[in-house]
């Protein structure tokens, strides 16, 4: 099917301007050409699309998503068997909001890989999906480097089936091996099928708040060759300043948010290296407004470590490294994010604010970059060409050039003269054809609205919190509602 785009101003992410005059000639899923509309070799049975006023820019990339991130106990068990329709669901939010691809960068394997291909096989609607599967050396969602507290809870057999789903053979058990017995079984891992390789520099917090190295300068090296020996990218969870060095220098091709290093900043040869060895920065940054509102309401540690990676952001903008758009995106259920543990946190924020909400998310991430000093054209590639050339697809996406995929979003309003401009969604276009952005996501499942209470919820009276407030000793209250 060929596909023609006239009347719109074209950013195409090569250009330091947006290009008028042009028109945008797709077919089969590939740009033909840009050009002047009357001198492109249109098919009689073209479809015509009149975008004037409008603006067209590459389809929106974030290189770091979960499209399973909802890893609740009773979201687990009630979706069993169902995993497969979560990430549909999380793939059509994030297409509906201009993201045309994004890299789930931890998950189920087997689910996320099933989707990945239908969706390229165009058997269903969604976000074109690259995953890695499991953190190279992270254990499972009922485990300590999640949510600990399930193993005390849900019985051993669904326990260890829903850490076996995400983990395999590429667990916390690898810290025990050597580096080329890492190799091997991350050798085995990568012949299963997966995109890319994430490893762990540092543990993910449960056990020092991310402080501590997860695997040896030697094993980080290893781990990153063999990712590279099968042609694939590698990239690193990184929370301290030694991790990030460490990932650097074992030569991955992005590390994760990078501006993630406890209370203490990243040192400026740090920076620099970041920016000699053309490593991709992946940078979770909140807007000012989020930073003061999550402020009054977290611990002075987290705050502590908020404050230093606001820092780092502006001091990654000011090095030149190559910065790529993410926020670890992803669906939590409604009642999830009525949970006290979620409200006190950087997931808990107000709409407008919430970095990790994956239908929104990226819109926050580009206000605030914004903010911090990022000149509309480095937002436009950050959000496109960058992540592309992290993980090495650009010669398929990332900018409108003849030839590469067709990935477009059409907006109202000029992006380059505001971040703001990137919610002006008119339309989006994926592999040369229109996406019909009313229908998604076809099946609500963890987007659907919360049902309407029960007639015995209406009478329900609460021990701890009903009428006055107790008196008592507050060591003895044990209510958790």
């Amino acid at each position: 099917m060929s596909l023609l785009l006239t009347g719109a101003t074209i950013i195409d992410g090569v250009s330091d301007k947006g290009i008028d005059g042009r028109a945008v000639l797709a077919n089969n899923g590939r740009i033909v050409a840009i050009g002047q509309p009357d001198e492109l070799p249109v098919p009689a049975d073209a479809e015509v699309i009149d975008f004037s006023g409008k603006f067209i820019i590459p389809g929106l990339m974030n290189a770091n998503v979960h499209l399973l991130i909802n890893i609740f106990l009773e979201t687990l068990v009630r979706y069993e068997g169902r995993y497969e329709d979560l990430i549909v669901e999380a793939a059509q939010v994030a297409l509906k909001g201009g993201l045309t691809t994004v890299f789930d960068t931890w998950g189920p394997r087997r689910a996320l890989m099933t989707v990945r291909d239908k969706i390229d096989r165009g058997e269903i609607a969604g976000s074109r999906i690259r995953c890695a599967g499991n953190i190279i050396g992270f254990d499972g969602p009922f485990s300590g480097d999640f949510d600990g507290r399930i193993a005390e809870i849900g019985s051993s057999h669904f326990v260890d089936r829903v850490n076996a789903t995400w983990v395999e053979n590429t667990g916390r058990h690898l810290m025990w091996m050597t580096p080329e017995g890492v190799g091997e079984e991350v050798r085995r891992y990568i012949e299963r099928g997966i995109d890319f390789v994430k490893y762990a520099s540092n543990e993910h917090g449960a056990t020092a708040a991310g402080a501590f190295i997860q695997f040896s300068e030697r094993t980080q090296r290893v781990i990153v060759e063999e990712a590279h020996r099968a042609g694939l990218t590698a990239q690193s969870h990184s929370s301290s300043v030694e991790g990030l060095r460490m990932s650097i220098e074992a030569g991955c091709d992005l590390v994760q948010h990078c501006n993630m290093t406890g209370p203490t900043e990243i040192p400026d040869e740090t920076l620099e290296l970041f920016a000699r060895e053309n490593c991709g920065a992946v940078v979770f940054p909140l807007t000012n407004n989020g930073l003061e509102t999550l402020k009054a309401s977290c611990s002075d540690l987290e705050w502590t470590m908020w404050k230093a990676s606001d820092t780092n952001t502006r001091n990654l903008i000011d090095s030149g490294a190559k910065i790529l758009l993410a926020n670890d995106g992803g669906i939590f259920a409604p009642e999830i994010l009525q949970e006290p543990m979620i409200k006190g946190t950087w997931n808990g924020l107000p709409e407008d604010e919430a970095l990790g909400r994956l239908a929104t998310g990226h819109f926050v991430w580009l206000r605030a970059m914004e903010e911090k000093g990022m000149s509309p054209l480095e937002l436009l590639h950050a959000a496109t060409r960058n992540v592309a050339q992290a993980y090495k697809v650009d010669d398929d996406l990332g900018t409108l050039e003849a030839g590469k995929i067709a990935d477009m979003v059409v907006l109202d309003e000029d992006p380059l003269q505001g971040a703001k401009s990137y919610q002006s969604i008119h339309a989006v276009i994926k592999d040369g054809a229109l996406v019909n952005l009313d229908a998604l996501p076809e099946q609500p499942l963890l987007t659907a609205e919360l049902p309407a209470p029960l007639e015995e919820e209406v009478h329900y009276k609460r021990f701890l919190h009903h009428g006055a407030r107790l008196p008592g000793c507050p060591s003895s209250m044990h209510g958790r509602h």
